[in-house]
C-alpha cells in the first residue's frame, strides 16, 4: 500500500481522539479555558449525558471578534510564544488543541465579547468546518455550545459508557474544580435540574458540606504545610471516614487536576497501619510548586505530569499528611483503675436493632453439655430431607476470639466463623426471602433522616429509588442531591439509615448499570454489608449462639453475599496430624 498524506478531516479526528475521549473531556477543556480567562461565574448545562448538548458559559475576559476564528484553529493559543515557555506554564491550557478538537467531532457554536466591545461575535464549527464570524448581542464573557458530540464519528459513540456513568464523570469533574477554585461560582444543570451550585465565597469547607453533607464536612481534617518551594493545602478524612475505592482521592498541582500514581502512593503511605485493607480516604489536596519543577506537557489531556524531584515531593506529601493525621488523632488513655488488672472488653452497642433472642433459649453456653449438643443432631431417617438442604452441621458454641471470630465445635471438627460475613449472609437471606414473599415489614422512623450525597452519587441513587422502596425503605428526594429516609425494613430497625443509603452508591464500579442486572440482590447485599455486625464488636453468648443457629438454616451459609467465606473448618483428622497424633509411634 503506497504512503499518502492523511486528509485534514481524518487528521483532525485522530488528534481529537487524544483530547476528547468522552463528554466529560469537553467539559474539562471548556472549564479550564474559562478559568484561564479569569471567570468568576461558570455555568455548565448538559442534556442526554452530554451527548446531545454541552454548554459552558462564563464571565471571563472574552475573545475579540477578530480572533474568534483563529481561536477555533488547531495550535492557536494565547498562552505560549516560545518553546521555553513550556517550562514556565502557569495556565491550565497551553496546547491550542481543545477548541479545534471539539469542533472537529461536534456541531460547536462559540459566542464571545470583550469588555471594550459594544457587541459580541459568534462563530460556528461543524465537523471541523468553520463558518464566517457574525456580530451578535452578548454579555461580556464566552459561551461555547457543543451539540451532537461524535455525530460524525459513530464508532466513538458506541464506546461511551452508560448515561449514568457519563453523567457521574461530568459531576465528579466539576465537583473537583469547585473545590480547587472556591472563589468561582459554579452551577451545573442537567436538563431542568440543578445538580450543583456553589457560592463562590472562597470557603472550601462549605463546598464540602454541599457535596458530602454537613457531617462529613465537619469531620474532614485540614492540611497546611510549607517546605522549601513546596506548599500543600486541602482536606483529608479521619481514619473513621473511608471509602471502598480510590475515586474520592483528588490531587491538584498548581490548580490543575492530575492523576499521579506517586502522589496516591504517598497519601496511602501516610495512612499506613491506620486503615483497614481495602479502605481509602476522602482527599482533596492542592500542591503548589514552582512551574519549573513539573512538566505538564506529557499527554494531550494534561492529566499526567512528571516531577523534577519526585522523591522529595513524595516525602513531603507523605510527611505532611501523616503529621496532620497524628495532630488530629487523640492519644488513647487508660483508666488508672485498670493498671495491673486484666481488662475485659464490654460488648459494644448494637449497630442494628435485630432481636437476637427471638426463638432461642437463654441458657448460657457453659451449661451446654456434650449430651445436649448431641441431642440437637437430627435423626438421619426422620430428617433426611432437611439434612440434605443444610450445608453446615449443627454447631456447639465455644466462644469468641478477637471480638471478631466465633469458635464452634461440629461433629467433624472445629469451625471458625467470621461474625461480620456470617451476619451478612443471615440478613441477606432473610431479606430476600421476605422480598420473594412480597412481605417486607417496614417501620417508620420517629424522625426522618436527611442524607446529602455528592452529585454523582445522588444521580446513581435516584436511579435506584423505585427498587429501593420495594425493599421496605421509604426514601424520597428532598432537595438538590439530598434525600429523606422516612422508613426502613423492620429487619434493620435501629440501624443507621444514612449508612444504609450511602452503602448503595459507594461500591459502584465505573461501568456498572445498577438497574439492569440483578439489582435486587445488589441492593440487598450492599445494605446487609453495611448493617451487619462489625469485626471488633463483642457479642454476648446468646448473640453468638443465635447467629450460629441462623447461619445453620441458611441456604448458602459458607459465603457472604459478596463471595467471601464465612467460616474455616479444621477437621479432627487435620488437627490430629498437626499434633502428631496420627502416624506417630
Amino acid at each position: 500500500m503506497p504512503i499518502r498524506l492523511l486528509s485534514n478531516e481524518v487528521a483532525s479526528q485522530i488528534a481529537a481522539g487524544e483530547v476528547v475521549e468522552r463528554p466529560a473531556s469537553v467539559v474539562k477543556e471548556l472549564i479550564e479555558n474559562s478559568l484561564d480567562a479569569g471567570a468568576k461565574n461558570i455555568s455548565v448545562a448538559i442534556e442526554d449525558a452530554g451527548k446531545v448538548l454541552i454548554e459552558v458559559a462564563d464571565d471571563g475576559h472574552g475573545i475579540p471578534a477578530d480572533e474568534l476564528e483563529l481561536a477555533a484553529s488547531r495550535h492557536a493559543t494565547s498562552k505560549l510564544v516560545r518553546s521555553d515557555d513550556l517550562f514556565h506554564i502557569q495556565t491550565l491550557g497551553f496546547r491550542g488543541e481543545a477548541l479545534a478538537s471539539i469542533g472537529s467531532v461536534s456541531q460547536m457554536m462559540m459566542t464571545s465579547r470583550v469588555e471594550s466591545a459594544k457587541e459580541g461575535a459568534r462563530i460556528k464549527v461543524e465537523g471541523g468546518i468553520t463558518s464566517n464570524v457574525e456580530k451578535v448581542g452578548a454579555p461580556v464573557g464566552t459561551l461555547v455550545r457543543v451539540e451532537n458530540l461524535f455525530y460524525n464519528v459513530p464508532a466513538r459513540l458506541k464506546f461511551l459508557k452508560t448515561d449514568v456513568t457519563e453523567r457521574r464523570a461530568i459531576d465528579s469533574l466539576v465537583t473537583r474544580y469547585a473545590l480547587a477554585y472556591p472563589n468561582v461560582r459554579f452551577k451545573v444543570t442537567d436538563g431542568k435540574q440543578v445538580t450543583l451550585q456553589t457560592a463562590g465565597d472562597g470557603d472550601r469547607r462549605s463546598i464540602l458540606a454541599a457535596l458530602y453533607g454537613v457531617d462529613v464536612a465537619k469531620q474532614m481534617l485540614e492540611v497546611m504545610a510549607d517546605e522549601e518551594s513546596f506548599r500543600l493545602s486541602g482536606f483529608i478524612s479521619p481514619t473513621s471516614l473511608t471509602r471502598s475505592n480510590r475515586r474520592e482521592i483528588t490531587f491538584f498541582i498548581n490548580g490543575r487536576w492530575v492523576q499521579d500514581s506517586a502522589l496516591n502512593a504517598a497519601l496511602l503511605q501516610a495512612y499506613h497501619t491506620l486503615l483497614m485493607v481495602g479502605r481509602y480516604p476522602l482527599t482533596t489536596l492542592f500542591l503548589e510548586i514552582s512551574p519549573e519543577d513539573v512538566d505538564v506537557n506529557v499527554h494531550p489531556t494534561k492529566a499526567e505530569v512528571r516531577f523534577r524531584s519526585q522523591d522529595k515531593i513524595f516525602s513531603f506529601v507523605q510527611r505532611s499528611v501523616r503529621k496532620a493525621l497524628l495532630a488530629y488523632t487523640p492519644v488513647p488513655t487508660v483508666s488508672p483503675q485498670l493498671w495491673g488488672s486484666r481488662y475485659v472488653p464490654q460488648p459494644e452497642s448494637r449497630e442494628i436493632g435485630m432481636d437476637w433472642s427471638i426463638g432461642h433459649s437463654s441458657v448460657d453456653s457453659n451449661q451446654l453439655s456434650v449430651d445436649s449438643y448431641e441431642s440437637r443432631i437430627p435423626n438421619p431417617d426422620s430428617q433426611k430431607q432437611e439434612s440434605l438442604s443444610t450445608n453446615v452441621p449443627l454447631l456447639r458454641l465455644i466462644g469468641q476470639i478477637g471480638a471478631t471470630y466465633i469458635v464452634a465445635e461440629g461433629p467433624d471438627g472445629l469451625y471458625l466463623i467470621d461474625q461480620h460475613a456470617a451476619h451478612e449472609r443471615v440478613l441477606f437471606e432473610k431479606l430476600m426471602a421476605q422480598r420473594e414473599n412480597k412481605n417486607i415489614p417496614s417501620q417508620s422512623l420517629l424522625s426522618p433522616e436527611v442524607v446529602t450525597l455528592p452529585p454523582q452519587s445522588a444521580k446513581a441513587l435516584t436511579e435506584q429509588l423505585s427498587a429501593l422502596n420495594q425493599f421496605g425503605f421509604e426514601v424520597e428526594e428532598f432537595g438538590t442531591n439530598t434525600f429523606q429516609v422516612r422508613a426502613m425494613p423492620v429487619l434493620f430497625s435501629g440501624g443507621d439509615p444514612a449508612s444504609a443509603l450511602k452503602a448503595l452508591v459507594e461500591d459502584f464500579e465505573e461501568d456498572e448499570s445498577p438497574l439492569q442486572t440483578e439489582i435486587e440482590a445488589k441492593i440487598a447485599g450492599r445494605v446487609c454489608k453495611r448493617l451487619a455486625v462489625k469485626a471488633g464488636q463483642a457479642l454476648t453468648s446468646e448473640e453468638q449462639r443465635s447467629l450460629l443457629n441462623d447461619l445453620e438454616v441458611c441456604q448458602s451459609p459458607r459465603t457472604c453475599p459478596h463471595g467471601r467465606p464465612t467460616m474455616i473448618h479444621l477437621s479432627v483428622d487435620m488437627l490430629e496430624k498437626q499434633f502428631g497424633r496420627k502416624g506417630a509411634r
